[in-house]
């Protein structure tokens, strides 16, 4: 894993590239790299930080020249053995033994024709000395990032916004759309960037550059069309088979490898499938301040975690997250590149620093398993809303009504319970695509629009129909698979992806994720809806698998979460902030957010009859992104 940065017809493109590279230190601490070269009347500059996972020699080193091609990768190559024996079978000879050598031969072999082939998480940039041409590609799932900005006939690039955005601040505005998007979300959605002359190159795609400017993009895998071929599938599989084999293939490395284990079904599988693969492996779980915990209502992950360690030998770490948010919540805005507003990273960040304390640099995480078995108490809310609406009118309003008037949390604890029927009742009369977005997104239309400066109408309008546009993108008659495949292309690399890369790469750890993985994902599509939630159960196929080697006491234990304590955390250590970035905030004096809706927001917290939490925290997060924006273009 590794950060790659590069310039191609950019005027100083050398010390650009450099400067960029610099910015991506974090990303890869074990070395440095920088190629140069003709590209017709221009130049073409890559640069590279290096992560060494495979390959610790100087045979692994980046930027990797070799018989006329140049290669800057930032990935791992899962399938990097059998591709490599294929290739010497055709006669190449190989220097080393990185992966990276498999992808730049594999690429002479094969070219764009062969991207389909290469299985794991991947961005590079490629460079034919012969045609001057550079190639920009990005993995079928969008787990790796790739940004850039286009200029004439040139283009830089790099694996984090924030280089691109110090670099070139002064030129680049802001997209108030996205940023429309991410109050929305939370995040912003990997189709949009937050700023305007930015771009993410899309996941399963590639564009090529060439010296006489012409510019050619391609598309070598469709999520879309992966689901539509499960739905057609008529035959048998053995999913465990696939989950374990995808487990096998991640733990490839030159290094030490640990785990995530939140005690939770998706992270002991792995966890469990590992420890099978490597006896002793590491395990990492976070817990959390006793009084945090308490006010939250959170579930006892910690005691499900060490059950796991103890069946399985597994070495458990466990990490308290008692942090202080008010350092921590600058610095992970900055690495997060985008305004996300999810204090999982905060989580993800100090577990990873924690091992990488303990020389670990290699983590694999269950990330992927809820968005693709139907894992999320949203995919079940959502089938019951369908229940619900035939329920008559006559019996539903008076639950409603009392509903609406019990309070989400006194001055000493939470209800979870009370804000889960709170928020199923704000969607479950809507139609099946209005209802799955607001199932999990901030605010309805009325309640964005009326955050916003009222000029910003057309830009929610935008927003929203772009979540429709994707949503309704296929042609699956699976009600359960459409939200599937609507979370596997947004809700995933929009949010859960991003922020476990920047939050992961922060702490210069690699994160790797099982279950995103092109031969998992097939599997999963395979699998129909009324096979992943049965009657009140969500993810049931995926449970069945896992029994094969987990106990039932965490196979079937309640949903756990990867989150933090937000309401206690905005009652005591944030309070002042709230109120500062409510009444005197950047966004409020820019016109972007109107401050008595805010106030309104913190008001209604503060009563305990709506919980705005997390919608608190958003703020926060864009409030402190939009400074360093800001803060770029005047620098």
């Amino acid at each position: 894993m590794c950060g790659i940065a590069g310039a191609y017809f950019w005027p100083d493109g050398g010390p650009l590239t450099d400067r960029l590279t610099k910015i991506l230190a974090h990303r890869g601490p074990d070395g440095s790299g920088r190629y140069d070269h003709r590209a017709g009347e221009g130049e073409v500059h890559l640069g590279h930080r290096r992560l060494s996972i495979v390959d610790l020699t100087e045979t692994g080193a980046q930027p990797m020249v070799k018989d006329g091609l140049a290669l800057t990768y930032n990935g791992e190559l899962y399938n990097s053995p059998e591709l490599r024996k294929e290739l010497e079978a055709g006669g190449v000879r190989f220097r080393g033994t990185s992966d990276t050598e498999v992808v730049l031969e594999a690429w002479r072999e094969w070219g764009t024709e062969g991207l389909h082939r290469l299985r794991g998480m991947f961005a590079f940039g490629v460079f034919d000395e012969r045609t001057g041409a550079l190639t920009l590609v990005r993995d079928q799932l969008g787990i790796k990032p790739l940004f850039l900005v286009r200029r004439g006939k040139g283009v830089a690039f790099a694996s984090e916004l924030k280089a691109l955005a110090t670099e070139l601040g002064g030129s680049l505005t802001v997209d108030d759309t996205a940023l429309v998007a991410s109050l929305l979300y939370y995040w912003v959605p990997d189709g949009r960037c937050a700023f305007t002359e930015a771009e993410k190159l899309p996941p399963g795609s590639w564009a090529r550059f060439r010296p006489n400017g012409d510019v050619e993009r391609g598309t070598f895998w469709s999520l879309r069309q992966v689901a539509e071929d499960g739905a057609a599938y008529e035959g048998d599989f053995d999913l465990n088979a696939v989950i374990e084999d995808s487990t096998r293939k991640h733990l490839m490395a030159d290094v030490p490898v640990a785990t995530f284990l939140s005690g939770g079904l998706d992270s002991s599988y792995l966890t469990a499938l590992a420890a099978r693969e490597q006896p002793g492996i590491s395990a990492y779980t976070i817990g959390f301040r006793a009084e945090d915990a308490k006010f939250e209502a959170m579930p006892d992950d910690l005691m499900y975690a060490k059950k796991v360690a103890a069946k399985f030998g597994v070495d458990l770490h466990e990490i308290e997250i008692a942090p202080q948010v008010l350092d921590l919540l600058p610095r992970m805005t900055y690495h997060l590149d985008e305004p996300i507003g999810d204090p999982a990273a905060i989580n993800s960040y100090l577990i990873c620093t924690a091992a990488r304390e303990a020389g670990v640099k290699v983590m694999l995480s269950g990330m992927g398993a809820d968005e693709l078995f139907a894992g999320y108490r949203k995919h079940l809310a959502n089938k019951i809303a369908l229940q619900y609406q035939r329920v008559p009118g006559l019996v539903r309003r008076p639950v409603e009504s009392l509903v609406d008037r019990l309070p989400v949390a006194t001055s000493k604890r939470g209800f979870r319970s009370v804000r889960f029927a709170k928020r199923f009742l704000s969607f479950a009369e809507l139609p099946e695509e209005t209802a799955f977005r607001r199932s999990y997104t901030m605010y309805d239309q009325a309640e964005l629009a009326g955050l916003l400066n009222p000029d910003l109408a057309g830009a929610v309008d935008d927003v929203l129909t772009e979540h429709a546009d994707t949503y309704h993108d296929n042609t699956l008659s699976d009600f359960v698979n459409r939200m599937c495949l609507a979370d596997s292309r947004l809700f995933l690399p929009g949010l859960n992806l991003t922020y476990t890369d920047r939050s992961s790469m922060a702490a210069s750890t690699e994160v790797r994720t099982p279950f995103v993985d092109i031969e998992v994902v097939k599997a999963a599509f395979r699998i129909p809806g009324d096979k992943k939630i049965v009657k009140r159960q969500g993810k049931m196929a995926l449970k069945e698998a896992a029994l094969s080697i987990l106990p039932a006491e965490i196979v079937h234990r309640p949903k756990g979460l990867f989150s933090a304590p937000l309401r206690a955390w905005m009652s005591r250590d944030l309070a002042p902030l709230v109120r500062e970035v409510t009444n005197e905030g950047e966004l409020v004096k820019a016109g972007f957010l109107r401050r008595e809706a805010l106030r309104k927001l913190v008001d209604e917290d503060a009563s305990g009859q709506q919980d705005r939490s997390k919608h608190l925290w958003h703020i926060l997060t864009l409030e402190y992104w939009y400074r360093g924006a800001v803060a770029a273009r005047t620098t």
